[in-house]
């Protein structure tokens, strides 16, 4: 060779190179099977009732509370990671878990409140694309609320030709809000600094207590927890213990991916409230008035990429609701009723006050209350059953899992409680 390079050397170069290359597209393949049920469960985390409190707090507050996002994302990721455990090693849901393990009146008991936290989570996401028509289209609400029903009747009807389908769906209308948010930061020109700053360091006064309590009430929701455990069961693939352990590793980054997408989104609500809406001494308290005002503050392009997003938002999370709904109806007490039956269950209360005149803020408020009630029977179960070993095996919660756990349930119920407490008496 004229360059004086050794043709055997190049090729002992190259061969390896072109291995680790086929390794780690073999990987990435391998990874890319288990992506997708914590995408699904993502969808919840940026629901349009994050869309109302995200809004509230930083149009009052400015930055000062993006660490709660933070932390609750924090917490949601332990939550989610415990839930898809339980699926990936014993193949069943939480739901039907609870049903073989406790006494019947406290599976009634839980299925009474999960039922009606199935109802209070449809509503608050019925709203949000019944609102997304609405400003978008200038749809009358209750026709909105209709057209709603019916999109998201025909997402999860895609079930029957499997649950990838429905994954890519759900996945695309994540893209849809994740996108329309990066167009409004981008218009927003937020100070960075000052985002660093307060994702970093906690501050809580007086006046955002409330506020703080509601983005937490609004990100750790209790139908999710039930959901992930069902939603693994399609990618499990025996009762082997590597095979578990080796699953779990990959839904464990399933996890990372998307709650930190979900994280981005919230946080991005938060900072586009404080540096459109703080800026300019304009506190927004509802999603109607937050869109209303961005079209005069920052044009045309952004008020229309927010109503995108929370019509994507309202008919992801619709449908990820009303799959919940039937996960949990039919788990605790075997009650197998049709499937679109279990379906108008959780989905008609919400058109009715609808169609009855409620204000569609009042519905997003009661909806969120429930579901701060509803978080208990979610949280200890979960936790109950993942520290059994007769249960999970070699992949039993550790003690340190369980003091993680008992420390976020307790400061979960009392940052509810004193929702709960601040929503009845202000």
């Amino acid at each position: 060779m004229s360059d004086g390079m050794n043709p055997l050397l190049v090729q002992n170069v190259a061969v390896p190179l072109q291995l680790k290359r086929e390794k780690s597209i073999t990987k990435l393949k391998a990874l890319a099977r288990y992506l997708g049920p914590a995408f699904i469960v993502s969808v919840a985390y940026i629901d349009p009732g994050n869309f109302a409190t995200n809004i509230s707090g930083g149009s009052n507050f400015n930055y000062t509370l993006i660490w709660v996002v933070l932390w609750s994302n924090l917490m949601a990721i332990f939550l989610q990671t415990l839930s898809a455990k339980l699926g990936i090693v014993t193949g069943v849901d939480l739901a039907t878990q609870c049903g073989r393990i406790f006494s019947k009146p406290v599976n009634t008991l839980l299925w009474t409140v999960m039922l009606l936290a199935a109802i209070a989570t449809y509503m608050a996401e019925f709203l949000g694309a019944t609102l997304g028509f609405y400003l978008l289209f200038h749809i009358p609400l209750l026709l909105s609320g209709l057209l709603t029903i019916g999109v998201t009747f025909i997402i999860v009807y895609m079930q029957r030709f499997g649950q990838h389908v429905v994954e890519r769906i759900v996945v695309t209308l994540v893209a849809v809000i994740g996108i329309s948010y990066l167009i409004e930061v981008f218009l927003a020109k937020p100070d960075w600094t000052q985002v660093a700053y307060h994702t970093l360091i906690p501050s809580l006064g007086p006046n955002s207590v409330l506020v703080a309590s509601g983005m937490l009430g609004a990100t750790v929701m209790p139908h999710v927890i039930f959901l992930h455990s069902e939603l693994v069961k399609v990618r499990r693939q025996s009762d082997d213990l590597e095979e578990a352990q080796r699953h779990f590793r990959m839904e464990r980054v399933d996890i990372i991916l998307a709650m930190n997408i979900a994280f981005l989104v919230n946080a991005a609500m938060v900072v586009v409230a404080a540096s459109v809406f703080y800026s300019q001494g304009l506190p927004v308290d509802s999603i109607e008035d937050a869109h209303r005002s961005l079209t005069p503050l920052l044009g045309n392009l952004s008020s229309g990429a927010f109503g995108l997003a929370l019509l994507a938002s309202g008919l992801s999370s619709s449908t990820v609701g009303a799959m919940a709904g039937e996960c949990m109806m039919k788990g605790f007490i075997g009650l197998d009723l049709p499937v679109n039956l279990r379906r108008i269950i959780t989905l008609i209360p919400a058109l009715v006050l609808l169609a009855l005149g409620f204000n569609p803020m009042k519905i997003l408020i009661i909806s969120q209350v429930t579901l701060s009630f509803a978080l208990p029977a979610a949280i200890i179960p979960l936790l109950l059953i993942t520290g059994r070993k007769d249960i999970m095996g070699a992949m039993a919660n550790r003690p340190l899992t369980n003091v993680v756990g008992a420390v976020i349930v307790s400061l979960i119920l009392s940052l509810n409680a004193l929702l709960l407490y601040l929503t009845f008496t202000t």
